[in-house]
């Protein structure tokens, strides 16, 4: 039987390969067996974002389901036992654990991203992440949007989400809106932290499918944010932020803006007084009205001439009187 080359150099191959799993699996059982963990690196993802967990509170959960690591023997650490603890937390979103030759052990852990919280008027209150799912509230405190009004479980997690997750995803609402308002016939109001008002967008759209739900919100938000951007940079960066305490956007091609009653009250007073000054006819009122100025008749030039017209009416007395005495002494003379 002749053997080839090519098959020696195979059969070399496979037995090196035996010996190097052998070799390795023997090594690690070795130190599994001999090395205690000296050192947990807890990392977690999102950490100065989100901030709902800390390299304690997952220290803490381990050790008080006897998972944690340090100071055990390496070979009874179960990294498995310990990602399927940390996946229960309802912050978590995804966990990882491995060992290391030096007996360490590496756990990461992801959290979960809430994008609004939601305080209903039945008293409930949590997060809803940007999966649209349920988590516990926390004393955890951001600058997410607050949902407040008439809502359900099944509307925050259906309409309320998509809405604050596509606000999120622009910048500009994202820092502009802290508030969701829902009212009992499921009108959305949004209260922004810039200017006292409050702006009505309407019913959000109705869909059965969960695939066209989202896509008909966005287009939905996207058509109202639009043109409020648009009054906010053409309408009320001249009129002024606080002049309007409602802004009515739920109708296509009107907005429909309600003044503050202290607003429209000084509006009727104290706008007449400064437009006057704008036109060239009622510039000039001023100074016809103001009498003190007319009085100094000096500037005119037949009052000017009134003083030495007066001063001739004086001097005919004195002239008279001289021809009085002129002829009384020519009498004595006589």
């Amino acid at each position: 039987m002749h053997i080839s080359k090519r098959h020696i150099f195979i059969l070399l191959d496979v037995l090196l390969a035996v010996y190097l799993v052998f070799a390795i699996t023997s090594f690690n059982k070795h130190d599994d067996g001999e090395q205690t963990c000296k050192e947990v690196r807890i990392t977690i993802t999102d950490n100065h974002d989100m901030g709902f967990l800390s390299a304690n509170d997952i220290k803490t959960a381990l050790q008080r389901s006897k998972l944690y690591p340090e100071g055990q023997v390496m070979s009874t650490v179960n990294p498995r036992a310990i990602e399927d603890d940390l996946k229960k937390n309802p912050f978590v979103s995804a966990a990882q654990c491995y060992k290391t030759q030096n007996a360490t052990v590496f756990i990461e852990v992801t959290q979960r991203t809430p994008v609004v919280r939601v305080k209903s008027e039945n008293g409930e209150d949590y997060y809803i992440d940007n999966r649209d799912s349920i988590m516990p509230a926390s004393g955890y405190t951001s600058n997410l949007p607050i949902a407040t009004g008439n809502i359900t479980k099944w509307y925050a997690r259906n309409y309320v989400a998509p809405l604050c997750r596509h606000m999120a995803e622009n910048e500009l609402w994202n820092n502009q809106i802290e508030q969701v308002n829902i009212l009992p016939d499921k009108t959305v109001e949004l209260v922004p932290r810039v200017g006292d008002h409050v702006v009505n967008i309407g019913k959000l759209p109705e869909q059965t499918d969960n695939t066209r739900r989202e896509q008909t919100i966005f287009q939905f938000v996207d058509n109202k944010l639009t043109r409020l951007e648009k009054f906010y940079r053409y309408g009320l960066s001249q009129a002024g932020w606080n002049k309007y305490s409602y802004i009515n956007l739920e109708f296509d091609n009107q907005i429909i803006c309600k003044r503050h009653k202290k607003e429209t009250a000084s509006a009727i007073i104290d706008e007449p007084a400064e437009e006057k000054p704008k036109t060239g006819t009622e510039a000039k009122k001023p100074t016809t009205d103001t009498k003190p100025k007319t009085d100094t008749k000096p500037k005119t030039s037949t009052d000017a001439k009134k003083p030495t017209t007066e001063k001739k009416q004086e001097k005919k007395p004195s002239a008279d009187k001289k021809s009085s005495d002129k002829k009384s002494s020519d009498k004595k003379k006589q």
